[in-house]
């Protein structure tokens, strides 16, 4: 073997450290200025998530910047439509395991229908959880599992109103159906539009049907166990049926708008803030669409609970919360449980309320309502002061047809009668219990 000599080995030593240097150098200056890029570790992690187009994001997108600025971890919001339409991309979603790292979806039997514990994280073990109400954890549990946490506050289903318009035409809050319809027959002759139906938006058709189940239920309690069972259906039961029959009712009256069909939902929120329109039968979600787009209108938008009969028990129907929930097929999983905790954290929800407001009570423990809170929430707070709330059956039963929204519009339109859309809803709904395997089906 040929020996090298002294001097070719002090040059070959000098090239090699020429070479380490230009690299260090050049690491360095790519590290530096706008072009460079930074090193792996500074690198966010980048959550997806999954919502509907029809949810205000101001709260979320401020609790994922502070994500972002305390745990480098960035969000980016995908958007799905409403309705039966975003359900089937959900479920879609799900079953090609293409779901985002995050995802929005109603909590209750809605949420329970995707089998959470076979896509989304179990979350019972978590100490943040203590935070979240206990109704809450049931609306998304499943045997022992908890797979989501609250999205926002709660909120009612029921009949939001123009003040405005019933202070020009001395109106007052109706606590009967009949007391309703007499105020619908003199915004009429005034020239309004008395209700909104937003049919172009399906899923805002089923309002007036959900938003009765406090008179259901005050009136037969055990309704939501017999129904869940097959022991009572909407179409024989005298009380269920009246949520259909009041759809037909608003409609055979000329109470509602014309061209329904074309209306969406972005176009009731404008014509009830700006009094072309009195009523809305929906959920009290829609008030941070109210602020974004009408936030001097939106404090003369009130809400009372739909009437029934009886005067004296003039309730309201909640919802609760939409959950966020955590993939757990995610290859962020961690990521995302960070994001969640951070949610929910008093901090988080302190970001959240700065720049969100309630649309009800919160199902987070120790979080209080804010004496700026919406006109329509205080009206609400009235009722839950008197105890006269009840929870909506998807939240009692597992069950809800998932062709609910198409049958509402039929009866509203007056393509078929009340009884006839409630026989469809109960053929519906049996389709979904066997489905589900509940006793009794």
């Amino acid at each position: 073997m040929k020996l090298l000599s002294k001097k070719s080995i002090f040059m070959g030593i000098a090239a090699l450290l020429l070479v380490l240097l230009a690299a260090c150098g050049s690491s360095e200056d790519s590290s530096k200025g706008d072009g460079g890029s930074k090193d792996k570790s500074d690198e966010p992690t980048t959550l997806t998530f999954l919502i509907d187009n029809q949810t205000v994001t101001d709260g979320l997108e401020a609790v994922s910047a502070d994500v972002e600025e305390k745990f480098n971890i960035k969000t980016e919001f995908e958007l799905r439509p409403g309705g039966s339409d975003g359900d089937n991309i959900v479920k879609t979603r799900l079953a090609t395991d293409e779901m985002t790292d995050l995802m929005w979806y109603n909590s209750g039997s809605l949420f329970k229908a995707l089998n959470p514990e076979e896509h989304f994280l179990d979350l019972s073990g978590e100490a943040f959880m203590d935070r979240v109400t206990d109704d809450f954890k049931a609306a998304v549990s499943v045997d022992d599992g908890v797979y989501g946490v609250p999205g926002e506050s709660t909120f009612a289903g029921g009949w939001m109103y123009n003040t405005k318009v019933y202070e020009e035409l001395g109106l007052e809050v109706p606590s009967t159906w009949d007391e309703l319809l007499a105020n619908n027959d003199k915004i009429k002759e005034a020239g309004k539009i008395p209700v909104i139906a937003s049919y172009k938006d399906t899923w805002t058709s089923q309002v007036v049907l959900l938003g009765d189940y406090y008179n259901v239920h005050s009136n037969d309690p055990d309704f939501a166990e017999k129904f869940t069972h097959n022991e009572a259906k909407f179409a024989s039961t005298p009380i269920a049926l009246e949520g259909f029959e009041k759809l037909q009712e608003l409609h055979e009256r000329g109470h509602y708008n014309d061209e329904a069909t074309s209306t969406s939902y972005e176009d009731a929120v404008e014509m009830l803030a700006t009094g072309e329109a009195a009523h809305y039968p929906m959920l009290t979600t829609t008030l941070p669409a109210f602020n974004d787009r009408f936030p001097d209108q939106v404090n003369d938008i009130g809400f009372f609970g739909q009437p029934s009969d009886d005067p004296d028990n003039h309730g309201m129907t909640i919802w609760l919360p939409a959950a966020i929930a955590v993939n757990k097929n995610s290859e962020n999983v961690e990521a995302a449980k960070q994001w969640v905790e951070y949610f929910v954290s008093e901090e988080g929800q302190e970001t959240y309320m700065s720049v969100m407001k309630a649309n009800g009570p919160f199902a987070l423990k120790d979080v209080e309502l804010p004496e700026d809170s919406y006109t329509a929430v205080k009206d609400m707070m009235k009722y839950q002061e008197e105890g006269k709330t009840a929870p909506a059956l998807e939240f009692l039963s597992p069950l809800k047809g998932p062709n609910l929204e198409q049958i509402t519009v039929e009866v509203g339109l007056g393509m078929v009668p009340p009884e006839e859309g409630a026989d469809k809803y109960d053929r519906d709904v049996e389709r979904q219990a066997k489905q589900l395997q509940i006793e009794g089906w």
